[in-house]
């Protein structure tokens, strides 16, 4: 049990009775001894069941309600994806600080105009890529910086998961689902993030999807380059047996791998091979949700800054455009999802 922070409790809100959320907020909550005051669903019967199978303080009639109730200043967004952007400005006009499930908005297009909404409301936003505050991907960023793998070469995503049921929001258009939405954003920022590292933003060269249903991908390849001529791949599938989510640097005296650099719970391994010699470290198998939320509040109650912002939100979804585009797919939403 991790003692808790010492300034006073965030009060949390969430909207919808998302799967997600007793691991990405109401766990890492009560851990770090913050409140989930309320939560609204559209179903209310499936709220209260909900609210009480997880301690939350009370329901809210309907998300609106939770947006008013002036004892919510969190509000937490794990919706549907389609539901990101218009609840995100939603959340902001309310004036409550907002950690929104990735990706941050439907298109690129439309997560620029969110990013003005949240701006002009001037509340306190994180998009949720858990993984980069985890001691796990830190230590693989200081095995950079040390040069223990030499200058790296390339960068390798590779990420799958159980298929999700028929009818799942995951692969249906409208609500912009698939596989680049649902574990591209995480790989897309992965690489975006090395970029950051470099001062070099890659540029996708190349992509192919497989589909699911009309211009829903059940998985996609994609791959890019750096201007300094490393290069990277990412492949993500919703068509896998089960969770696998693998980080690799490779440079040109090694390789450095997370094995599971979203899920640290399941596999905390760091695999370093170096000079021909492999060695095995272990990162804390603590949630990347609990470290998430620590530095989100220390943000709210310290303005302490993150290391993600507005800024990373908008040209996150601009790369996974981007890689639709080189499918020959459309992006997701409205009409900026013709190509």
């Amino acid at each position: 049990m991790t003692e808790a922070a010492p300034f006073e409790p965030l009060r949390i809100g969430i909207l919808g009775a998302a799967r997600i959320g007793p691991d990405a907020i109401i766990g890492p909550a009560a851990e770090l001894g913050h409140r989930v005051v309320a939560v609204a669903a559209r179903d209310k019967t499936r709220a209260d069941a909900y609210a009480a199978a997880h301690g939350i303080e009370r329901v809210a009639e309907s998300y609106d309600a939770l947006l008013a109730d002036p004892e919510v200043e969190v509000v937490y967004n794990p919706l549907a994806n389609s539901l990101h952007g218009p609840w995100n400005r939603k959340i902001a006009a309310a004036g409550k600080a907002l950690l929104s499930e990735k990706p941050f908005a439907s298109n690129a297009e439309e997560a620029a105009d969110v990013a003005a909404a949240i701006r002009a409301a001037g509340v306190g936003f994180l998009e949720g890529f858990h993984y980069c505050f985890h001691p796990g991907y830190r230590r693989v960023m200081q095995l950079l910086d040390d040069d223990r793998i030499g200058r790296v070469r390339r960068v390798e995503v590779r990420m799958s998961m159980p298929t999700p049921q028929d009818g799942d929001p995951r692969w249906d258009y409208d609500l912009a689902g698939g596989a680049m939405m649902d574990l591209g954003c995480y790989a897309v920022h992965a690489m975006r993030r090395y970029g950051i590292r470099i001062g070099a933003a890659p540029a996708v060269v190349s992509a192919h999807c497989e589909l699911h249903a009309e211009n829903v991908d059940a998985s996609c390849t994609f791959d890019v380059v750096y201007p300094d001529g490393t290069t990277g791949h990412g492949h993500v599938s919703m068509e896998g047996e089960k969770f696998d989510f693998r980080l690799t640097f490779i440079g040109d005296r090694g390789r450095a791998t997370l094995h599971d650099f979203l899920g640290p719970h399941r596999d905390n391994r760091l695999t370093v091979v170096a000079d021909g010699a492999q060695t095995v470290e272990r990162a804390p198998s603590r949630s990347t949700y609990a470290y998430q939320l620590e530095a989100f509040a220390r943000a709210l109650r310290t303005g302490e800054p993150t290391v993600l912002d507005l800024d990373d939100a908008v040209e996150n979804m601009s790369m996974i455009d981007a890689v639709y585009r080189a499918a020959g797919l459309p992006v997701r939403g409205g009409k900026a999802g013709i190509p």
